[in-house]
């Protein structure tokens, strides 16, 4: 069995300045960048700027929405947290009502399970006639 050894490349802090300045000034993309300076990894460098340059080089996110959405959005944070709630509960009754019926089992042998698991026929469904 032979074990792989793995480099590791550190680079120094005056290396990724001179990166991020060139991706500032110059105008290069991330890509263009890592390619001219053999850097792999496509996370490296947007850490790079987002310690060493500014900001507004960064993809960012911007979400406008009207005040009719924001309420609704809440609502239905609302509304999912109550179902969860509920949710758990009734999986918790269910649990509790598992446990009384082993329980009662045991202590009586009863053989509750069993039969709450049996399927009723239909010739026990049909009434009699006089």
């Amino acid at each position: 069995m032979s074990t792989r050894q793995r480099t590791v490349i550190k680079y120094s802090i005056c290396f990724k300045q001179k990166v991020v300045r060139e991706i500032e000034e110059e105008g290069l993309t991330h890509g263009q960048a890592a390619r001219r300076y053999g850097i792999k990894g496509g996370a490296t460098i947007c850490s790079w700027i987002k310690n060493f340059g500014k900001s507004h080089l960064l993809n960012q996110v911007i979400r406008i929405e009207t005040m009719d959405e924001r309420d609704r959005i809440k609502q239905l944070e609302e509304e999912n947290k109550k179902l969860k709630i509920a949710l758990a509960d009734s999986l918790m009754e269910k649990r509790c009502l598992e446990v009384v019926i082993e329980e009662g089992d045991k202590q009586f042998n009863l053989g509750l399970k069993k039969k709450l698991g049996e399927v009723v026929s239909k010739d026990s469904n049909k009434k009699t006639t006089p």
